[in-house]
């Protein structure tokens, strides 16, 4: 069996597109231009690469976005100043404080203290609690871009056997709330894997869908699935480098192997990744039609 690959990159551009043309649309009609707040404190390479990433990503969709670089030695105090007067600007549909904070910074205070209707990461417990019981303003950007790529690759979710390996706030709860819902591109029965679960091949090798966030490189092989098997690995892991220099990235699934069994499979780098800056945009673009009665 030669798996299908689920190109990340290819369904994330036809996103793109798709949000790009309801962008201008929303501007012609209606005078409105979605706005995206990032904020940055201290000089984390990583992080400024994702920041910039989205700032890019905002220009080419036709999205108002400001970037809010701060010093490391911001404190607690200032931050929380500018989230507060960010969630009063009218131009700021969207707000997002890019994560690792400095220590000294709490981040559940921070993040709390953003408007819920401006929280485009979905991670407010507000937002999280209106995704536990179906009626989400904004679903998690990864979790939602994981959806897509089942939908858009003609998975069938209804009724399949989902394992989900990991259960982080950011992926693993999200995702599995997601799929549990009594909806199209959802109604799966869902397990979800962790750290203390006995025997977790047992219950991958159960799986139609197998969706991996466990964050360590290559953790399930050709042997703890079956054939037929949907795979989409969240996970990336820098193992080294290459002679060029450049990191040698791969997931939590060891996709040479995997890929003989699977059905469909998403590739590392060049999966996920793609689709979690994508649905961060069209989360921005909801939250600026809900923020003018559109929705």
């Amino acid at each position: 069996m030669t798996a299908q690959i689920i190109s990340g990159t290819e369904v994330a551009k036809e996103i793109r597109e798709e949000l790009k043309q309801e962008i201008a649309e929303l501007k012609a009609k209606h005078n409105l231009v979605p706005g995206l707040a990032t904020v940055l404190v201290g000089e984390d390479p990583a992080s400024q690469v994702y920041v910039g990433q989205k700032e890019k990503t905002c220009i080419a969709l036709g999205i108002y976005s400001e970037r809010h670089d701060l010093p490391v030695k911001t404190t607690q105090q200032e931050l929380m100043a500018l989230v507060d007067k960010l969630n009063k600007d009218a131009r700021i549909h969207g707000i997002l404080v890019q994560l690792p904070l400095p220590k000294h910074i709490n981040e559940t205070e921070v993040l709390y203290n953003i408007n819920p209707k401006k929280d485009v990461d979905g991670f407010h417990p507000v937002n999280l609690g209106k995704l536990m019981i179906g009626e989400p303003d904004y679903i998690p950007c990864t979790p939602h871009g994981i959806q897509e790529l089942l939908v858009r690759s003609g998975t069938k979710i209804d009724g399949a056997e989902v394992v989900v390996v990991g259960r982080s706030n950011i992926v693993g709860k999200p995702i599995a709330n997601i799929l549990l819902q009594k909806k199209p591109g959802a109604n799966a029965t869902v397990t979800i894997c962790h750290t203390g679960t006995r025997d977790l091949a047992f219950h991958t090798r159960r799986a139609d869908i197998l969706i991996v966030a466990a964050g360590k490189p290559k953790a399930i092989t050709a042997d703890m699935v079956k054939e037929g098997v949907v795979v989409i690995d969240v996970g990336v892991n820098r193992i080294g480098k290459s002679e060029s220099g450049k990191d040698i990235l791969v997931g939590d699934v060891d996709f040479e192997g995997v890929k003989e069994k699977a059905k469909a499979i998403t590739p590392v780098p060049g999966g996920v990744g793609p689709m979690t800056i994508t649905m961060l945009m069209l989360n921005t673009l909801r939250a600026a039609k809900l923020a003018a009665g559109l929705i």
